[in-house]
């Protein structure tokens, strides 16, 4: 009896909650200042955590209101400037409320959170920084993270690589070796690695983009250089939703011309006494848009956040587990005629250089020995695999007194794998059998090249020197923390921070020699076989190490970084139009750790009791003769910018800049590595000037930049060159960002960046560095009407030298990628999109500067990726 009567409580309390909860509402509709209907626009009760989501005709139903006066609500809406209501709910329910927003397809009005020194918007803040909203950037259909930053002006990403491993610059600063040198990856405010340019573990390839980013932002040049290290050409920071928006969304998408199948979700929402959560990810399978023969695109990513918000602030948890595995696309043979001014490009017989791999189902295990000694086997298909574990947390609170603080702080357990074929040469049957032989100093006079798999003698033109890069990433673990302790004054602020940062980089490079045919589909390995019918490889590998490159290449590094650095900010609003920002920054590493090259010896690496030609000079690591890394480095950042509005929605602004970058493990294996552990030449210095132009007007934004910046760097190791490269630059030029709407039903939104750039010194003096194009640009223009949705996203650059010494050219490009979509519910949504439409090669870099003019030449180099049509059915709820 007690329990019924109990249940009866509990529920006649419920529905008597249920009811109070209905009881007092907003409702309304919202719209745009023409009148537009804002379907989807989200409003919110701030202090309740309560949201609801407009319908189709713009009409909302806000539930769960108190009945009280200065119920306060935010709208936001993308491509609109959010806003804030208080309304009077004293005498109940209000009906018919109409919000309007008004347009800002820039987002100039939403305040900057990254790289910034004060809660200004971005008319108000001397930064150039663009935001990117997550469900804008899916309509390009990006096949990776990579080709989401080419929509951001001023940054030129070299997609073309695969899901990671990606080369980018920004403003004409240099692509010295690889990787983002000056670029940070940001996750929620703080890096993803150190350093953003380490051999075979760029920052990329620990960052995936999926539903459970609510925006990205990017800021190129001014305040990145103090606040934050090693980023002094910009920041691009990934955003995460935080449940503050009840909802969720549910797609699948499949290749139809291609192998692969992605599910992603996000759902968000209150749990109620003031917490928000957010869980979202992906799983994706397939062989992806090259011909591998194999799964080659495996894996996914985990992430939830939760927030618990308090009168004076909120704290945050962020969980994230990422285990991916994604093919590495090196460069690749290539056919090139006519002249190093005007190249003609195109794909070999049997190599396709837009759907092509160097990867083979014939290929796919990699036998050597490990890192200390021990024989070891490792997995072609692993590709990029990237393991993340982390765990992070973020606090923001009034201290009272105008006082605030912001704490941000993670710890990511890091590992993986880097392993790709490499084409070490490419060329006659002759040549390769003439460069094992000077490699290994075998006899090969009359030998000939044996199909591994079918076992009969290759008769193919030509073959390719296939080197596997095979590193074990066995310890990239991180801590990061950044603390901000900013006091808020009548007219600005000061701020005082201090950072502090461990980074781990233990890389081992276990790399092995191999001949296979020259072939994009399958490539069968081949065996060289002596005039006296010896074999003296074994499923076409030559040498357990890279002897044509002088074994170089066998190594073992294990550095820590231990980064402190203070910095301070001021933000002033000098009058009611003109504020003034300054801030400092000095970085503090310390380095320790050891590393050790390569040892031949002979080995039974098969185990088969015989030591075969092979196996007598196996490389392995010389630990014997480790050599220690310990210095110290240090330097001052500095950044100084003014912003003036000219009104309520035009502003101009000029800032000046000084940063450096530190040298990670490029550093290693160069003259700058005395005997002692220590090092010179360990930074890399910029300074900036950039002055622009923002402006709101009736029918759209624009968002213009003018730059300078002079880069000295102090020389780094490049991998598949074998070189260090030690340059000076500067460059100049101008980006736009701009958007417009021709009706209510058509708009297109673009960027553009003109830039000259130039190496300063050495031997190729006044000449453009290389990959360098003075014009790169994208544009979207887009047809909405009703539930259907088409636009056209133009991906292009301009032309650029395959070198420094500007002799071979890169013909400029332009991808072109549709897509049409069409809601069938307010739930249900599909969409077809396409990458590369017109198939069009797009070389984005080569390992060789010049050809033999008027005849056909190979060459080893990357292309875009060519035609991916896909389609995608989204639940959203």
């Amino acid at each position: 009896m007690k329990k019924n009567l109990l249940f009866l409580m509990l529920l006649l309390l419920s529905v008597a909650v249920v009811y109070a909860q209905q009881a007092t509402q907003l409702k309304g509709q919202i719209k745009g200042t023409k009148n537009e209907i804002l379907a989807g626009a989200t409003i919110t009760y701030v202090a309740g955590g309560r949201n609801a989501v407009a319908d189709e005709m713009g009409n909302f139903v806000l539930n769960g209101l108190p009945t009280t006066a200065n119920v306060v609500v935010n709208v936001t809406y993308t491509g609109y400037a959010a806003t804030t209501q208080t309304f009077d709910l004293s005498k109940g329910t209000l009906t018919n409320v109409v919000i309007t927003l008004k347009a800002d397809p820039l987002a100039l009005s939403e305040v900057v959170v990254t790289g910034t020194t004060g809660s200004k918007s971005k008319l108000g803040t001397s930064v150039s920084v663009s935001t990117l909203k997550y469900d804008e950037v899916t309509k390009a259909a990006p096949r990776t993270t990579a080709e989401i930053f080419r929509s951001i002006p001023g940054i030129k990403a070299e997609a073309s690589g695969g899901d990671g491993n990606t080369n980018i610059t920004v403003r004409g600063i240099p692509i010295s070796a690889g990787g983002s040198k000056y670029l940070q990856l940001q996750e929620d405010g703080l890096p993803v690695l150190q350093f953003g340019d380490i051999a075979f573990a760029t920052a990329d390839i620990f960052l995936r983009a999926d539903q459970s980013i609510g925006k990205i932002e990017a800021i190129r040049g001014g305040s990145a250089s103090t606040l934050a290290s090693n980023s002094p050409a910009g920041i691009i920071n990934f955003i995460s939703k935080n449940g503050n928006t009840e909802g969720g969304t549910i797609g699948v998408t499949s290749g139809l011309d291609y192998g692969t199948t992605r599910t992603d979700f996000n759902y968000g929402g209150a749990l109620g006494n003031g917490v928000n959560f957010n869980v979202g990810g992906f799983y994706r399978l397939g062989e992806g848009p090259r011909t591998t023969g194999y799964t080659a695109n495996n894996g996914g990513q985990l992430k939830m956040n939760f927030t618990k918000s308090f009168k004076n602030g909120y704290a945050r948890l962020y969980v994230k587990y990422l285990n991916d595995r994604a093919a590495a696309y090196m460069p690749m043979p290539i056919q090139v005629s006519g002249t190093n001014a005007n190249p003609v490009y195109s794909s070999l017989p049997g190599f396709d250089a837009l759907k092509g791999a160097l990867h083979s189902p014939y290929l796919q295990q990699n036998l050597g020995l490990g890192v200390n000694g021990e024989l070891r086997r490792s997995d072609v298909a692993d590709g990029m695999h990237p393991v993340t574990k982390s765990v992070g947390a973020e606090f923001v609170f009034d201290l009272g007194n105008n006082w605030s603080v912001e704490e941000r702080a993670r710890y990511a357990a890091n590992k993986g794998r880097f392993v790709a074929p490499f084409p070490a040469q490419v060329g006659s049957t002759a040549s390769v059998l003439a460069t094992v032989a000077t490699a290994t100093g075998a006899n090969l006079t009359g030998a000939t090249l044996r199909d591994a798999v079918t076992g009969n003698t290759y008769t193919g033109t030509n073959a390719m020197v296939v080197h596997m890069f095979d590193t074990e990433l066995n310890n990239f673990d991180n801590m990061v923390n950044d603390i901000k302790l900013k006091k808020k004054f009548a007219n600005g602020n000061v701020l005082f921070g201090f950072y502090k940062s461990f980074q781990n980089i233990n890389m081992s490079w276990l790399w092995n020699s191999y001949v296979t045919e020259l072939n994009g589909k399958g490539a069968h390995p081949l065996n060289v076989i002596t005039a006296g019918g010896q074999n003296i490889s074994q499923n076409g590998l030559f040498a357990y190490g890279v002897p044509v490159w002088g074994n170089c290449c066998q190594r073992n590094y294990d550095l820590k970084y231990d980064i402190s650095a203070p910095y301070a900010a001021v933000n002033l609003d000098a009058t009611d139009k003109l504020n003034v920002e300054a801030s400092v920054r000095w970085d503090l590493g310390n380095v320790t750790g050891n590393y050790a090259g390569a040892v031949q010896k002979a080995f039974d690496v098969n185990n088969d009791g015989t030591i075969s030609a092979n196996e007598q000079s196996v490389s392995a690591i010389d630990h014997a003769n480790a050599k220690p890394v310990n210095y110290d480095y240090n330097y001052v950042s500095y950044s100084v910018g003014a912003n003036y509005k000219l009104s309520n929605s035009r502003a101009v602004f000029a800032r000046f800049s000084s940063g450096a970058v530190a040298k990670a493990d490029r550093l290693i294996f160069t003259p700058n590595v005395l005997a002692d552990g220590s090092a010179k030449g360990t930074t890399d210095n910029i300074t900036q000037a950039e002055v622009g132009y923002k402006s709101n007007f009736n029918k759209g934004a624009v968002f213009v930049t003018g730059f300078y910046a002079n880069v000295n760097e102090a020389g780094g190791y490049e991998a598949t060159t074998q070189r260090v490269i030690e340059n000076h630059y500067k460059s100049y030029g101008i980006e736009l960002e701009a958007s417009y709407n021709f009706s209510k039903a058509i708009s297109v939104r673009g960027s553009a960046t003109y830039t000259k750039a130039e190496l300063t010194d050495g031997a190729n003096k006044g000449k453009r560095p290389r990959r360098q194009s003075p014009l790169i640009y994208s544009l979207m223009p887009t047809y909405n009407a009703g539930n259907f949705s088409a636009g056209i996203g133009l991906i292009g650059t301009g032309a650029s030298y395959a070198q420094d010494d500007n002799l071979l050219k890169f013909k400029g490009y332009v991808m072109v990628n549709p897509y049409v979509s069409y809601k069938f519910t307010k739930a249900l949504v599909a969409s077809l999109n396409a990458n590369n439409l017109l198939n069009t090669i797009g070389i984005t870099e080569a390992e060789e500067g010049a050809i033999t003019e008027n005849t056909n030449n190979i060459i080893r180099a990357r292309s875009i990726t060519g035609r991916t049509i896909s389609a995608t059915i989204s639940i959203n709820f």
